[in-house]
């Protein structure tokens, strides 16, 4: 059966005015979401071994985040198996499908740009290791 809550439930917002809440605004949050799509991307991309695409997906993602973003070392892309690159590259396509997505959303065409080149990139690598 059922038993009533016997104690109110209490809200700790209460009583807390909401200036004491951190909040970000919209574009904000698209500038975070946008330079994470990108940090990813470049991860893929340096272990592709792509270094001139990864030096401007790097470049981007230091305007969004105001620093240089954190780089792995490369784990040898290129010298992967044919599967292997095809599976990069097509992370890295969906990552900058992404980034295309979220950029056209906060209207910068910059990055909108990148981003389309980045999947053009992909898609004929893509192309290039289904065909071998």
């Amino acid at each position: 059966m059922y038993e009533p809550i016997r104690t109110k439930a209490v809200d700790p917002r209460i009583g807390v005015p909401r200036s004491d809440y951190p909040r970000s605004s919209r574009a904000e949050a698209l500038d975070i979401q946008l330079a994470g799509h990108l940090a990813a991307l470049l991860t893929v991309t340096d272990e592709l071994g792509l270094d001139e695409a990864a030096a401007v997906v790097a470049a981007q993602v230091t305007r969004l985040r105001g620093t240089e973003p954190a780089r792995a070392p490369r784990r040898g892309g290129r010298e992967a198996g044919a599967e292997a690159a095809a599976a990069l590259h097509q992370r890295a396509h969906d990552l900058a499908a992404r980034a295309l997505l979220v950029a056209a959303s906060r209207a910068d065409t910059t990055v909108a740009i990148l981003a389309a080149e980045r999947m053009d990139a992909h898609a004929a690598a893509l192309d290039l290791v289904g065909a071998h």
